[in-house]
């Protein structure tokens, strides 16, 4: 039997991020076979070209678990209507130097929460423009634009009974597309 494992990049530092609490509850409705690990990003410098021939050791780290994972997961929230920049900052270093991306190829999923009615509709569309010339296969459907509402996770930090089928859904087709686009 195959595993895969997952790096998960979650687009907020705070550590009580509703995106965060999103990326457990999502890696709770896998099959077995799936392993989820979240990527730290609160230790990367802000990305340099001058540093490229001498990355960091947090940048060498970052670049490693996603050389390592059979699938990426973005759970990112909107800022100004587009992707935080601590999430830009980590795909342009994980990205360089040019030519060695440990990006390409990973299949991936966008998804995201927000307090606002569109969700993360504009971040997971700038996210999406990235990803494709990264050479990332990213999941097109079902798309996930999530508003924050108070009966989305339960007491205990899942998700509550009314979306909890629409995200297994989600879950179920984010697998079949790992599973058919994996290396």
């Amino acid at each position: 039997m195959s595993t895969y494992l997952i790096s998960v990049i979650v687009g907020s530092l705070r550590h009580e991020s509703m995106n965060r609490k999103l990326a457990h509850a999502l890696a709770a409705l896998a099959p077995a076979d799936f392993t989820f690990e979240q990527v730290p990003l609160d230790d990367l410098p802000l990305y340099d070209q001058d540093d490229d021939s001498y990355q960091t050791e947090s940048v060498l780290r970052l670049k490693s678990e996603i050389a390592r994972a059979q699938g990426l997961l973005f759970v990112t929230p909107e800022y100004n209507r587009s992707i935080p920049g601590v999430l830009k900052n980590a795909i342009d270093h994980a990205s360089r130097p040019y030519g060695q991306s440990a990006w390409a190829g990973k299949p991936a999923a966008v998804i995201g929460l927000s307090p606002g009615a569109a969700g993360t509709a504009m971040a997971q569309q700038h996210l999406r423009n990235v990803l494709a010339y990264l050479d990332v296969p990213t999941m097109g459907q079902p798309e996930a634009f999530i508003q924050a509402k108070d009966d989305l996770f339960n007491s205990t930090g899942g998700l509550g009974e009314g979306s909890k089928k629409f995200f297994q859904a989600w879950m179920d087709a984010y697998v079949a597309w790992v599973r058919k686009h994996a290396g």
